[in-house]
């Protein structure tokens, strides 16, 4: 049922949704992927990249045409970005990546702590 045509549109309207509003619908993907419909992580972090390739690029085209994109901070970030997936992807390939998988897991709650209890009031 999981599985259904239906109900993996309706599962990637709501995280195109949120990666649309810049939430990061990968994290949440992965999540849903992993927990609820049993997928190996390996393939899971695979499906997330490849589904959210043009969900990003679209997303980003639009920012780009509505002026919303600070260029001096984008441009170093996508270059650091670059070197540090390029590198990583090549080497992490031997390791056990259970200790990542909870790390990761541990920045998202604290993350989400963060945003329930810890916002800034905007300045008037």
């Amino acid at each position: 049922m999981l599985e259904s045509f239906p109900v993996v549109v309706l599962i990637a309207a709501v995280l195109g949704f949120f990666s649309g509003i810049g939430v990061g619908g990968g994290s949440l993907l992965i999540l849903w992927l992993t927990l609820v419909a049993n997928t190996d992580y390996a393939i899971a972090r695979q499906i997330n990249l490849l589904f959210f390739l043009p969900a990003a690029f679209l997303s980003c085209l639009l920012r780009v045409r509505q002026k919303h994109i600070c260029w001096k901070i984008v441009i170093p970030a996508i270059l650091g970005g670059i070197i540090t997936c390029v590198l990583f992807s090549r080497i992490s390939a031997s390791w056990d990546l259970k200790w990542i998988q909870k790390a990761f897991g541990v920045l998202l709650i604290l993350v989400g702590v963060k945003e329930i209890f810890f916002h800034q009031k905007k300045a008037s």
